[in-house]
Parts: structure tokens; sequence; C-alpha cells
């Protein structure tokens, strides 16, 4: 044990939160980077490196944030424009991060939809009350209210070619119309849809329209006409569809050489990218790699989430296209093979696990609020969603033997089994079972990797085993060896320990126990949490279990005498999850209130307290090597913690020797008498009593020199030689000294006055100096009355010696 050293202190090192959360998506012209709306504030994501480089707008999460309604950017990439719950319209250079201009929108109602027309310099607003508006930007003023749409208006468009002159919308009308943005006057009004209309396209070279809708069908239209050329059925509700360019859809797998050909993309309920021929109303592709596809979930309960598609982006510089889920996933494929090329996750909503993974522990899985486990590489943090369960995941384990073997168990009652590609990282599920009856809350695995075990809401325990040889064939049946009946409430947690020997489960009975791992036979009970025990864990090294609970408390057990060896009280929330660090030295714990606590076991005193998280921190991981730690909880933030003690140590132990060197030098300043030097170093070394010595011999050598000493220091040295002089002036002997010092940083007006703080701290001189002042005062008084007496006397002794004589 002498040899361990104990972590003391932690710091971010990363921190990944939601930079999506529902609402409008654009692509930026150039293709590297994509616009997402985050409650009152724009994430400027860059699609190449994967992070979020600035946000437009300020965001409090709170109720008096001015939360945006929608936006749009510009087609020539430099500004982009808000709408806010305030009903101001905000202009911004979104490269700077700078607000340009805001104004008022006038509509009575929220805007819901933004278009915006560069070359034109004229924007378009359509609220939900059916009014769409036209703003000139050159001077922001309103110079057209056009009439003919009703309710909520959904799809907000200019033509492309700046001839035409025309603006078309759709609103609760189910109508399409056009109006001519000069005069203002509705010219023309396309009728075909029964549903939502969600979007629109435009074919450049012809004066064609394809427009979607919630009704499952596709329209081609005749914009000169104003006639229908071809009603498409698509059998589901599109959100968003786009047409592929001519020149593009030559390489593309459905390519045919018919002329004329018009090739829309469509998405929607069923989260599927389809491409359909317009001209002919065929089918022509369906995507097979879908990572939102519906026909994995077809067990799924009644009140699972359904994946679907609520925008389809498409970007001709890069030639990819991108889909935004309900999830708020953004996941970007190449419109040529329809591969996947990148996976951003917007929003995790909770996170309730978190597990490392992969070679020196490269990845990290993390279940949320989804049915999808997502992978992260933590060098880039690019995204994998990984679908399997059907329901909300639960939990996560892996285990040292093996880091690329995954088990995960969801609330769909089924556990999975994950397999991780050494070459190419790509995890693939091997098998699943469901065989509990309720959702499974935990899931651990052996350290041999031979068996894992389940705990569920249902009350039982199930022990399964594991292939000797794990490889990636979808073939292996997963079957419990042994079932028991193991609490009377929920079950939160189960581990294994170390020898693989045993079985610890923790429960919302307010009990932990102990179970046999080569039959579930019950070993023993540990008593004494006043509330539900939400998680155990064994010692890496000593026979003990470590359990924590509601009641805010962290206990250690003896597994031979089933007593409580030592209780840890400090977190005021109910302590969610904890592992052991440092070979079993130290503790890392997690609560309900945000806080994660690193306790030191032989001391049972908390090290250091790290304040992160904003809410319930539900995940804990820490991994191989002990220097990091990776958090998650109802914030929606993942935090890695980096362990900083060894820099710290010798970060101070390099200040010391710094230290050591600048006094020694100080010292033999001062015995050179260099006494310019010896202050300046002095004051830097912040040292007050060797700053008065020196003054001191200042002053005796030429008491005029102060004022040019003083004179020629730094700002930063003046500031801490008045600081200095306040010191000195509380005590009597030195304030002579101090008097002398503040006078002379007085006659610095021009200094004093640019440093407003430094102004506000002679507030505090002023009482010690009357103090000093009156007593000066009375000293005179009492010389001069000393001196008055004196001479009084001195006449009266001189006279008496001529009367002698």
């Amino acid at each position: 044990m002498s040899n361990v050293v104990l972590k003391e202190a932690f710091e971010v090192e990363f921190k990944h939160g939601a930079f999506y959360t529902g609402g409008k998506v654009q692509w930026s012209v150039d293709g590297q980077h994509i616009f997402c709306q985050k409650y009152g504030t724009i994430s400027v994501l860059s699609v190449n490196k994967g992070v979020v480089i600035s946000s437009l707008g300020e965001s409090n999460n709170n109720e008096e944030e001015d939360t945006i309604n929608t936006f749009t950017a510009s087609d020539d990439d430099l500004n982009i424009i808000t709408h806010h719950k305030s009903g101001l319209f905000k202009l911004w250079n979104w490269q700077d991060n700078k607000l340009i201009k805001l104004w008022k929108s006038i509509h009575k109602t929220p805007v819901v939809c933004i278009s915006y027309s560069t070359e034109r310099n004229v924007m378009a607003s359509g609220g939900s009350d059916g009014t769409i508006r036209l703003w000139n930007l050159q001077h922001h003023t309103c110079t057209h209210n056009l009439k003919g749409a009703q309710g909520v208006i959904s799809v907000l468009v200019f033509h492309p070619n700046t001839e035409k002159e025309l603006l078309f919308a759709a609103g609760d009308d189910i109508k399409i119309h056009g109006w001519n943005i000069t005069s203002g006057e509705e010219e023309i009004t396309l009728s075909g849809h029964y549903s939502k209309v969600t979007s629109l396209s435009f074919i450049e070279d012809k004066d064609y329209l394809v427009s979607s809708g919630r009704d499952r069908v596709l329209i081609l239209w005749d914009i000169s006409s104003g006639t229908s050329l071809r009603i498409v059925p698509v059998y589901e509700e599109i959100e968003d569809a786009f047409i592929i360019p001519k020149i593009i859809s030559l390489s593309v797998p459905f390519y045919t050489e018919e002329k004329n050909t018009i090739y829309v993309a469509a998405a929607g309920k069923e989260g599927i990218v389809k491409v359909w021929e317009m001209r002919t109303g065929r089918k022509v592709y369906v995507q097979q790699n879908s990572i939102t596809s519906v026909e994995e979930h077809q067990g799924a309960k009644k009140e699972a989430p359904k994946p679907s598609i609520t925008h389809l982006l498409y970007d001709k510089t890069t030639n990819n296209f991108a889909v935004v889920t309900v999830d708020h996933n953004i996941i970007i494929y190449t419109l040529n093979t329809f591969e996947n090329v990148k996976q951003f996750v917007g929003y995790s909503d909770e996170i309730l696990d978190i597990a490392y993974l992969g070679s020196n522990d490269s990845h990290v899985a993390i279940a949320t609020n989804s049915c999808d486990i997502k992978l992260y590489n933590i060098a880039t943090m690019n995204c994998e969603l990984l679908c399997k369960h059907t329901d909300i995941v639960l939990s996560l384990a892996t285990t040292s033997s093996n880091s690329y073997l995954l088990i995960s168990s969801a609330k769909d009652n089924s556990v999975c089994v994950w397999l991780m590609d050494k070459e190419t990282n790509k995890m693939s599920c091997i098998a699943s079972a469901s065989r509990h009856t309720a959702p499974i809350g935990s899931v651990a695995i052996s350290r041999s990797s031979k068996f894992f075990t389940s705990v569920s809401q249902d009350s039982c325990l199930m022990l399964w085993n594991l292939p000797n040889n794990i490889e990636f064939t979808d073939g292996y049946s997963l079957n419990p060896n042994h079932t028991t009946l193991a609490h009377q409430k929920d079950i939160n947690s189960v581990t294994i320990s170390p020898n693989d020997k045993l079985i610890a489960t923790g429960s919302q009975d307010k009990t932990a126990k102990l179970w046999s791992a080569d039959d579930l036979q019950l070993l023993g009970v540990f008593h004494g949490h006043r509330r539900g025990v939400w998680c155990v864990r064994f010692s890496p090294i000593d026979q003990v279990l470590m359990t924590t609970s509601a009641d805010c408390t962290i206990k250690l057990w003896s597994l031979t005498e089933l007593h409580c060896l030592k209780t840890f009280e400090g977190h005021e929330s109910s302590v969610l999850k904890a592992e052991f660090l440092s070979r079993g030295t130290q503790i890392i714990s997690a609560s309900g209130d945000g806080l994660l606590k690193l306790w030191n076991i032989k001391t049972s005193e908390c090290a250091c307290t790290l304040e992160q998280h904003e809410s319930r921190v539900w995940a804990l991981a820490v991994n191989k090597t002990e220097k990091n730690i990776i958090s998650g909880g109802s914030d929606s933030l993942l935090i890695i913690w980096k362990d900083v003690t060894e820099e710290r140590k010798l970060k101070a132990a390099k200040e010391m020797e710094q230290l050591a060197l600048e006094e020694q030098r100080l010292a033999n300043l001062i015995k050179a008498n260099k006494l310019n030097s010896a202050l300046h170093l002095a004051l830097k070394l912040e040292r007050p009593f060797q700053v008065l010595k020196i003054i001191e011999s200042i002053l005796k050598e030429d008491s005029c020199d102060i004022q040019q000493t003083i004179h020629e220091l730094k700002p930063l040295y003046k500031e801490q030689l008045l600081k200095s002089a306040i010191l000195w002036n509380a005590n009597g002997k030195n304030c002579q000294v101090a008097q002398v010092v503040i006078h002379a940083l007085m006659m610095e007006m021009e200094y004093l006055q640019s440093q407003t703080k430094l102004s506000a701290t002679l507030e505090s001189v002023i009482p010690y100096t009357e103090r000093h002042y009156i007593r000066m005062t009375k000293l005179l008084q009492n010389l001069h009355l000393f001196t008055y007496t004196l001479n009084r006397m001195k006449r009266h002794i001189y006279k008496s010696e001529m009367d002698v004589q």
C-alpha cells in the first residue's frame, strides 16, 4: 500500500453538451458548417472537426431566456437572421459572432418561417397566424403584407431564379401560394395536397416545382400553368425532400439513361431515405443502411419511441446529404454511394450509464434516454449509433479482460451482447435475449468474460453464460443458467467480485445481498441503509463491499463478518454511483445534487469536490489507468475529468524551487546595498516586511529619493506597494514610513485615477490615519506644554540665581 499514489485533484479535460435541441437545421453553402437551433442560441457546428466552434446569442437555460423561434442563413455564408420570443429579429455575422442589427417583427404571433434572398436583399417572414411580411434589409422596413395563406405557415421559400420575383408559401389551408414580391399580389395558387405541405424544391433549368406533404404524396408542378404534372404516392408521411441535380444523378446507384428524369429524395415517418423518379412515379432506390430504420423496431411496445426523419438537407458542394432525426441526431451520407460519412449527436437528454471500450479505452459507450447506444471515439468525439434495442437503454457493462466486449440492457426487457472489430472499431450485436419480465436496470460482466449477470424491476437476478471464443457470429443463443427472486423491490445495481466467485446486488428494499456466482445461493444480507441502495461495488484488493444509498451515505461492509466497517457522510443528496480508485484506497462518488466527491478511505475524509454538473449524476466510469474519469447525468453533460495530482505536485515543487532562488537573490541584493533592485524583487515576491526594511534603508540614505524610486515602479508594483503600506499603517511603529509611502503614491494621481480599485482601497487607510493624526496631535500638544513649562521653570531658576548673587 505504501507505493500507492493517492489522487488529490481532478480538473475538466473535456465537456460535451447539447448543440441541437430540435427545430430548424441548415447547412452552410460551403458545406463545412451546420447551423443548429438550441434554445436561445444558434450552434455553429464544424462538420470536419465535429465540434461547436461558436454559438450565436445567450443561453441561460431559464424561463427568462429569449428563446429563438426560427432562423435562416444567407446564401453567401455571411449572415444569419433569427426571430426571438421577444418579437425581435436579429441579424448576425456568424463568422465573427457579432450582432449587426435588431428590429421589431411587427408580427402579432410568433414567426415560424424565415426566408432570406441575398441577391434581392429581401427577407420574408411567416407567422403562426398566416401573415407573411416582406422586408427590405437595407432599411430593415416592412414593404408588403402578403395575404392569402391561412393558419401556421409551414413552408416559405423564394424562387431561386431572381428574374421570377416570386415567393412561395404554404399554410394550414394546404394550398401553395405564390406572390410577386414587387407588387405584393398573389399570382399562383397550387391546390393538390390534402394535408400539411412540408417542403418545396425547384428545378433550376425548368419552371417546375416538387412539393411533399404529410398526405403521403409527392407532386410535380408546372409553375407557369399552375397545374400538377404528376402525383406520386409514396405511402408514408414525408417530412422533407430535395431534388437531386442532373449532374449528380449521373453517378448515383439508380442512374438510368432515360431522358428528362427528375429524381427526388424524400424521407419521413419510416426513417428511410427513398428516391423517386417523378416523371414515371417509380421508386428507384431505397436506403439499405439507415440507422433510423423502423424495421429493427417492429417488436417495440406501443409507448416505445419510433424513429423518424424531421429534416433532409442536401449540400451540392460536397455532394452529401444530412438526415436529422427526432432524437436530435445528425447523420451525414454521401449521395453517390449512400455510405455513412459522419454522425453527430445533438442532444443526449439524460445520460444513464457510461462504459469505456476499445484498445487503451479509445472509445466510450453512452446510454441515454434513447433506444440507441452512442459510441464515441474519445480522440475525435465522432459518434456511432448502435441500434438494436427497442426501448430506452438503461445499463452498460464491460470487462478488463476483453475491452472489445459490451453488454447492454434496456426497458424492452432484453440484454444485448456487442463486439467491437479491432481494426475498424465498428460495433456489432452478436447476441440478444429477453428473459426478464420487466426493464433490466443493471448488468455486470465477470473479469474472465465467461458469464454476466442481470437484475431487473421484476426483482429477479439472472446468471448468463458467454461462449469461450466470442466471434462476429449472429448465431449465439443466450439463456440464463440460474434465476432467483433476489429482492422484494426493484433491484438497482449488480456487480461481480474480482475473483468471479461472488455477486452483490442492491435494491430499493434498503438492503444489499451477497450471492454465490456458481449457483446464486444467498450468502448474506447487509442491513443498515435507511433508504434504497443505488450502487454496489467490490473492493479490488480487500474483502470489502461498498454500497451507496439514497440516505446520502456510502458504506463499506466486511464480506466475512457482514457488518459495516465505515460510513462516509458528506453528500447532501442521494449517492447514485461510486467507484474504487488507487487500488481500493480511495472512492469517487456521484450524487443527485450534481457533485462528485473524492474520499480517502483511511482517513474517511473528502479529498476534493468536483462541481461542474447542474443536476443528478447517474453515470460514472474510470479508465484502466485511472488518469481519467468520465461522468454524465440528467443535465445532458458528458464530462471527462483528468487527474492533475502529479502535475500540481510538480508545479508546486518548481514554484518552491524558484521561490528559494528568488529569496536568495533578494538577500544578496540587500547585502550588496542595491536597494532599488531589491525593492522590485521584494514587491514581486509579495514580502511586506522586507519591503518595509528596504524603504527604511532608502529613507535613511536620502529621504528625497523615495519619490523618484516609487515613480519608476511598474503599475503592478505600485499596487503591491500600496497594499503593503496599508498593512504597515495598521501598526503605530511603522506608521511614519507608511504615511511617507502613501503620500508619495498620492503624488502619482494620474496612476491612481486609472486604477479605480486601488482608489477604493485607500478608504481603508482613513481610520488608521485619523488615529495616528490624533495621537501625533496629542503628542505635539504635550511637547508644546512640556516646552512651555520648561521655559517658565528656566526663568524662575535664573531669577533665583541672580537673587543669590
